[in-house]
């Protein structure tokens, strides 16, 4: 094996997506905590930026497309199989499920809207499911028809990477690259006429399926394969490649891109951004935006170079934020029922800025409990021998490092 092959298949940390992935929690904590205090509706051009910062989810996606589709491409640039897949489904198990259950049964048992849910609600709840059994989720649970699409890309993910890599040794990017062409293709048809189509026969909200968010995941697995092939090529990279690293070195133009597809994405292009449906050409203009909009933001994390910015986002009081992230995902909008029911705050009766302080306050403390009674054990556990895998022989340094997607 090549030192270059070597250097690829090695599990390198990547400090600033941490920081990113608390981004992109404190996106969708705010644009939840916004349209309850109604200020999508009445503060012009700012309430519809607001109610865009539903970009986090897609953050999100291409933050798991990334992380967990650049082990099988080290691993096929260095010649090896593919990760053993029960360890993978395992540990994917112990990293989503425990704090998703507990907020599960903290939203179904303490909200008052919630009351009266029978036991088959509960079962499609605790399995994650009620995207594709029912029209609407619980309250408090509205998050996670996000989780329910990340939940199933982790299942498919090995088939995807079959496809794209093959059973053979060696990487091809061109096949993988038209794994990722079709990927974007079945999204953008899925949104503009599958769903509609799908949705005539289901009980569930098929635009809340993963095939609607395909692209966003594919942005993810093109800049991983970006990455390996960029740690054994070096000097060599193609052209194209070489200018995706440059653009990562100059995270102000990044950022500044970013502001502007977001000044976009508020346009009526985009669609409505208050209790309107968006039609086909809206939802997926707003899905391109947001695809690129992500990768921008993740491209920041990844081809790092040593400056002022890598110095901020990788701050351990910041990376911290982004390891209780996932708990902060999970737990804001039980919290967020919390304040609207202890407070005189009405729905849709403004105090935005107040509702979102309380919530980000209280969700952040609920969040380093979940992180160390739920979180941290059940990471630990995944690290051990899986029932049917190989044990792990090291511990991973950083919640990048580990494939922590939320």
């Amino acid at each position: 094996m090549s030192e270059q092959a070597q250097a690829v298949e090695q599990r390198p940390e990547f400090p600033v997506l941490d920081t990113l992935r608390a981004v992109g929690a404190l996106a969708v904590l705010t644009t939840h905590t916004t349209f309850q205090s109604g200020e999508y509706g009445r503060n012009g051009a700012v309430g519809t930026l607001l109610s865009r910062l539903d970009v986090g989810v897609a953050i999100f996606f291409v933050l798991s497309g990334f992380l967990l589709a650049r082990p099988y491409l080290a691993r096929s640039v260095a010649g090896r199989e593919h990760p053993p897949t029960g360890r993978y489904y395992w540990k994917r198990f112990l990293r989503i499920y425990p704090v998703y259950a507990v907020t599960v049964v903290i939203a179904l048992g303490l909200i008052d809207e919630n009351r009266g849910i029978g036991a088959v609600q509960w079962v499609r709840s605790l399995l994650l499911v009620d995207i594709y059994t029912s029209p609407r989720l619980p309250q408090g649970l509205t998050q996670m028809w996000s989780l329910a699409v990340e939940a199933m890309f982790y299942l498919v993910l090995p088939l995807l990477m079959l496809a794209a890599l093959g059973r053979g040794k060696g990487l091809r990017p061109g096949r993988v690259g038209a794994v990722l062409g079709a990927l974007v293709a079945l999204s953008a048809w899925w949104v503009l006429s599958l769903a509609g189509v799908v949705a005539e026969s289901s009980a569930g909200v098929p635009m809340s399926w993963l095939p609607a968010y395909l692209t966003w995941f594919a942005v993810g697995m093109g800049l991983a394969l970006a990455h390996v092939l960029h740690q054994a090529r070096g000097a060599d990279a193609p052209a194209p490649l070489r200018h995706l690293t440059m653009l990562a070195g100059m995270p102000g133009v990044c950022w500044a891109l970013v502001a502007g597809l977001m000044l976009v994405a508020a346009t009526p292009l985009a669609g409505p951004s208050f209790l309107f449906v968006a039609s086909p050409a809206e939802a997926l203009t707003k899905h391109l935006l947001y695809a690129v909009i992500g990768g921008l933001v993740v491209l920041t994390g990844i081809f790092t170079v040593p400056g002022h910015y890598v110095r901020l986002m990788s701050a351990p009081v910041l990376r911290h934020l982004g390891v209780i992230s996932y708990s902060t995902f999970c737990i804001h909008l039980p919290v967020l029922h919390l304040v609207m029911s202890v407070t005189d705050y009405g729905l849709f009766q403004g105090h935005g800025w107040q509702i979102w302080a309380l919530t980000l306050v209280l969700s952040l403390a609920a969040s380093e409990a979940l992180y160390r009674v739920v979180e941290r054990p059940g990471m630990r556990l995944g690290s051990m021998r899986a029932p049917w895998g190989r044990s792990s022989t090291s511990h991973p340094k950083s919640a990048a490092q580990t494939t922590t997607t939320r």
